[in-house]
């Protein structure tokens, strides 16, 4: 093998989003990195929705940023289309998204990655891990050159073993159009990884021009668009609009008149299928009843005709996706510039990992994005940056960098996948966050700016500013705690004119603000503060107010969460020993090597006795 003189301290294989964030990552962190992708015109593509966040995605997509991440800078360089979703729930729910212009957004990303000191940009096929004892020392491409490193970080998406199927026909490619990587997967099998095989897809993207836009319901423009980044100050592209339609019983009778000619159902297809984020086929089958589903036509960008069709995924031959499209009222002159297909590919059960996302079996070795079962450009780059955080901190010989579930939506969805494993594409929900009213959007940089401050990736002057928040926010509570509002003709006046109920007599400002059909505002009118409070002050407020009495049931539950958690397992603690579990919670338990009863706790099949006896066995372990 000829290699490389110059070492590096990290490779990243993978250039898509967990790729590039755990590059950025790691650069940043005074590591010199090298980050390799198979084709650099595909730098941080976006091959399904070009767009990011969503419900919980959005979530996920803020702490990325509170931690020094750049996704979210990127999207908003690149927002055609913003929306806040679920506003009419609670705080805890809602989330960012944006549809993003494709193109842009992947030069934006590239352009950021090509000035970051401390990082390489190149162009490679990595087919081998060079590996001595169980330690990594670097990898070696497909011509048989070299380059070494004290870590590196799997990134490579859909890219392992990656079949496309379009009806019959199977082509392998990582993405359409792109190489797929099979020597790799045979390595990591050879080294010992159990690997499974998942399937996604994507739909057709259609030429806007031959589309019927009068047949659609638009989608309103946020008048004022909120940027996803706490950095972001003013939103550089126009908005443009997308267009929600319905497909219709014609639509389903072609479907289901050619099942046997998709790929999913006429048996060629192995890989496991997001329940979540089913291929039309699957809606067709399991949801007989619907005579229509959404469709969502969205633009991919300022500078090009293609429109994505969301929701028409499928993996039908051409014939049949040109007949299936055209039946969808609007659509019936529509051209397919690139068809649907469905794509299976090979993913390392994340078991396997540890929670900093380190293999077990190879010391210096670490994995993020859909290697690891995930689904989403979202996961995948916030596993990216915890990744790029972690491999920098073990060669600067500091402990790894963990969120727990009660940090961060990110620390619950490493928590799933390195405890829990996964057989389908993982994606995260806000109903996995057991905390989910703490780990809102709104204050991700309250949660984490300190702690990307600690690791170098946030400035001073933000921390400072975040600070100062903190201290407003305390301090404005406070007062209006102390507040008392008098029943007077102004007042009631305003309660009046908000729909609330009239006072008699005197009421702590507060309680006033707990009224459902209440905001802050009715504190500018009734008790304004005698000092400037800012939008962001102001929205903080009103949330801790308002659920004060929900956040205080949660700290609690969040202070006996942290219990379990301090209790700790040694590594050389031996789980076939304990008495009184069964052989398959001692399989279990070795498997996934807890790192603390907290996590043993959410092993499945882990029951309340089960635990009780773990904890006793630790405790004579200890003494």
């Amino acid at each position: 093998m000829t290699s490389l003189q110059k070492p590096y301290d990290i490779i990243v294989v993978g250039a898509g989003h967990a790729g590039c964030e755990a590059a950025l990552a790691a650069a940043r962190m005074g590591c010199c990195v090298l980050l390799l992708a198979i084709d650099l015109d595909k730098v941080a593509s976006m091959p399904c929705s070009p767009s990011i966040g969503g419900m919980a995605k959005g979530q996920l997509v803020k702490e990325i940023d509170a931690l020094g991440g750049e996704m979210a800078k990127i999207s908003d360089k690149t927002a055609i289309h913003y929306k806040t979703l679920n506003t009419k729930k609670g705080p805890a729910v809602r989330s960012s998204r944006t549809q993003n212009d494709k193109a842009r957004y992947h030069m934006a990303m590239k352009a950021v990655i090509e000035r970051q000191p401390n990082l390489d940009l190149k162009q490679a096929m990595v087919d081998n891990l060079i590996v001595e004892g169980n330690k990594i020392v670097g990898i070696m491409d497909q011509t048989g050159f070299g380059f070494q490193a004290k870590a590196v970080i799997l990134a490579t998406g859909t890219f392992l073993s990656g079949l496309i199927h379009i009806g019959i026909n199977s082509i392998k490619a990582g993405r359409a159009g792109e190489f797929a990587s099979y020597g790799l997967p045979e390595n990591l099998k050879a080294l010992g990884f159990k690997l499974g095989r998942m399937k996604t897809g994507t739909p057709p993207r259609l030429k806007k021009t031959t589309i019927d836009f009068t047949k659609f319901v638009q989608q309103e423009l946020d008048p004022s668009p909120i940027p996803i980044s706490f950095f972001t100050e003013t939103i550089p592209l126009p908005q443009v609009p997308s267009y929600i339609g319905y497909t219709n019983k014609i639509s389903h009778g072609i479907v289901r008149d050619n099942l046997r000619h998709s790929a999913l159902y006429g048996g060629i297809i192995k890989g496991i299928s997001a329940r979540y984020c089913p291929s039309f086929e699957d809606k067709i089958v399991k949801f007989p009843n619907k005579d229509r589903h959404q469709i969502i036509l969205e633009p991919e960008g300022l500078d090009t005709d293609e429109i994505y069709a969301s929701g028409l995924g499928n993996s039908f031959p051409m014939e049949v996706q040109i007949e299936f499209v055209r039946s969808v009222e609007g659509l019936e002159d529509a051209e397919i510039m690139r068809p649907a297909y469905a794509i299976e590919y090979d993913y390392v059960n994340p078991i396997q990992l540890k929670p900093n996302l380190e293999t077990k079996l190879i010391s210096g070795l670490f994995m993020a994005g859909q290697i690891n079962g995930t689904s989403g450009y979202e996961e995948a780059a916030a596993q990216g940056i915890w990744a790029g955080i972690n491999a920098a901190r073990k060669i600067q010989e500091m402990r790894s960098f963990i969120l727990d579930r009660s940090e961060a939506y990110m620390g619950v969805m490493i928590d799933d996948l390195v405890t829990r494993g996964t057989r389908e594409p993982y994606r995260m929900f806000t109903s996995r966050a057991e905390y989910r009213l703490m780990l809102r959007e709104d204050n991700a940089d309250l949660r984490l700016f300190e702690k990307g401050y600690e690791l170098g990736l946030i400035n001073k002057d933000a921390l400072t500013d975040v600070k100062t928040r903190k201290r407003q926010i305390t301090k404005e509570i406070e007062r209006i705690k102390g507040v008392v509002i008098k029943p007077s003709q102004a007042a009631n006046e305003y309660l009046t004119h908000r729909g609330a109920s009239l006072i008699n007599n005197g009421i702590y400002l507060d309680q006033l603000l707990k009224r459902v059909e209440l905001d802050y505002d009715a504190v500018d009118h009734l008790a304004k503060s005698p000092a400037p409070i800012s939008p962001k002050v102001a929205q903080q407020v009103e949330i801790e107010i308002k659920y004060e009495g929900y956040i205080k049931r949660q700290l609690k539950e969040i202070d006996r969460f942290k219990n379990l958690e301090r209790v700790k397992v040694s590594d050389n603690f031996d789980f076939g020993k304990v008495h009184g579990l069964s052989n398959e919670l001692k399989e279990k338990l070795s498997s996934v090597r807890p790192s603390s009863l907290g996590q043993a706790s959410r092993i499945d099949g882990i029951t309340p006795a089960a635990l009780s006896v773990l904890m006793i066995a630790l405790k004579k372990f200890e003494t």
